[in-house]
């Protein structure tokens, strides 16, 4: 390479490196905000979240960026670049079209707007109190669609924004997609329904309290793998887990002393987001790379540390004796095997968070034809609850008593992530045809997990997935991992494997 272009490289990866600085101390503020801020201080915060959101915006769309990337995409110029930094500016270039013809004080209004309202949320959510939220709801959702304007319809306005989290993926794949699933997982859900072999669940729902809730879920964290000198647990309101850098990525969760499985599991869920960015090849640093590569591949790492290891029984066979010595008096007389059937109960409930693997698909489904209305079909947002009632009427068959557990149960909306619910279903069906792969070339799989011996599980998925971050995509990923595209057929196979011999069908 000549001395020239290594100069312009060093001053392109110095701005590179300069948004991503932005980058990490708009995401401080935010965890910050979400994990213990004083609550008078939540304006002001949002104001100065919005302004430093602007400032990194600008630079992506500056001048200056667009002069690099025009310099970096010439042919003579490619052709000495390497692959890691073609695809960083492949990356730049990507979010430079997206973004150049939003205004900067259009922007800055939609980040202090979403800052905010993420904090009010809170609020309403405990007091139920959609009417006191929905005109900022009503606010972001007129902002978003403003903005696709901006980006340019890929197909329908909801599929632009699906994009953003799942590249390529649009509402007619994903129509297809959920009606398969649908089909294979109904009549499952009918035969449970059904059948006299129900589980005992009520010993899960005794007083345990927070502390030893809290010792455990930092010792299941540990033993998964997660790095505690690249990361930290909190507590919020809604679990989240956020990728400062690959030095920091840190987690929350929600305890509820009623209930023994719902923080561990938030853990569990985050901690698998967790391990993705904290295992990305430390090359990726300070550039847009060092991320996951879509949030469907992401959730597939949430939901396989969660759900198909975290409910397993074989991790129970071993992890459930340390459970029991934290809650003696509790679980004392309860035989691991009815601990195992009660913490994968497939029951029709309200909150998404809570729900088990089979009916959980259902939630998901629910938010998408949800959003598909509102921005495909002008769904009024003061129309919302009503809608999001009749659904979980129609496919459920109950009724949120109030907002609380109705429409508000998700911060996402607050934040402006429509498009991102559908993240969620995509990944059990990545994280399932993952898992069949890691049974195939992994034989020990499962005995590892009984033994507790979890770290050769991460190295695995780290050298498949975790190290690439952002270089590849997710068709590249599951492709690579797989041999084969996204199959649906995956996941409907695990649940009716594994529910059909817990409820003996």
């Amino acid at each position: 390479m000549e001395d020239d272009i290594k100069d312009k490289l060093a001053q392109f990866r110095a701005l590179v490196s300069k948004i991503r600085g932005y980058y990490e101390a708009v995401g401080l503020l935010n965890w910050d905000l979400r994990t213990g801020a004083p609550r008078k201080g939540a304006e002001f915060r949002s104001e100065t979240i919005g302004m430093l959101d602007t400032e990194m915006f600008k630079l992506q769309i500056s001048d200056e960026m667009a002069n690099w990337l025009d310099y970096f995409s010439r042919d003579e110029i490619v052709k000495q670049l390497d692959e890691l930094d073609r695809k960083i500016v492949q990356e730049c270039k990507k979010e430079f079209e997206l973004n150049k013809l939003i205004p900067a004080n259009k922007f800055q209004e939609y980040s202090v707007l979403t800052a905010h309202a993420q904090t009010l949320w809170e609020e309403a959510k405990e007091e139920s109190d959609f009417i006191g939220f929905e005109p900022y709801l009503s606010k972001i959702v007129a902002l978003k669609k403003e903005f696709i304007g901006y980006w340019g319809v890929k197909g329908t306005p909801y599929d632009t924004l699906i994009d953003m989290y799942e590249p390529d993926m649009t509402v007619e794949k994903l129509d297809e997609i959920f009606n398969q699933l649908r089909k294979r997982l109904v009549p499952l859900v009918e035969a449970i329904q059904a059948s006299p072999n129900q589980p005992e669940h009520n010993f899960l729902h005794q007083i345990f309290a927070k502390e030893q809730q809290e010792k455990f879920g930092l010792f299941i964290l540990e033993q998964m793998g997660y790095d505690f000198e690249a990361g930290r647990q909190d507590e919020s309101v809604h679990p989240f887990a956020t990728g400062l850098n690959i030095g920091d990525v840190r987690i929350t969760t929600n305890y509820i002393e009623s209930d023994v499985t719902n923080a561990l599991f938030s853990s569990l869920h985050e901690g698998g987001h967790a391990l993705y960015e904290q295992n990305i090849d430390e090359k990726f640093a300070g550039t847009p790379l060092a991320e996951g590569t879509s949030m469907g591949i992401h959730e597939s790492q949430s939901r396989l540390w969660e759900n198909m290891i975290g409910r397993s029984r074989a991790f129970w066979e071993r992890y459930y004796v340390d459970l029991q010595k934290q809650y003696p008096s509790q679980l004392k007389d309860v035989e691991l095997e009815d601990f195992y059937r009660a913490i994968n109960r497939v029951q029709n409930s309200l909150i998404r968070i809570d729900a088990d693997e089979l009916t959980y698909n259902l939630h998901i489904i629910i938010r998408y034809e949800i959003e598909k209305m509102l921005f495909n079909e002008d769904l009024s947002v003061k129309d919302l609850p009503e809608v999001w009632n009749a659904k979980y009427n129609e496919y459920l068959g109950i009724t949120p008593p109030n907002d609380g557990q109705g429409v508000l149960q998700d911060v996402h909306w607050s934040g402006g992530d429509f498009g991102y619910f559908a993240s969620y279903s995509l990944g059990n069906m990545y994280a399932a045809q993952f898992l069949n792969t890691m049974h195939k070339e992994l034989p020990q799989f499962n005995e590892w997990i009984a033994e507790g011996n979890l770290l050769p599980i991460k190295e695995w998925l780290t050298a498949k997935i975790y190290q690439y971050g952002k270089s590849l995509t997710p068709a590249q990923i599951i492709v690579q991992v797989t041999g084969e595209e996204l199959n649906p057929n995956y996941l409907a196979d695990y649940l009716e494997d594994k529910y059909k011999e817990i409820y003996k069908l």
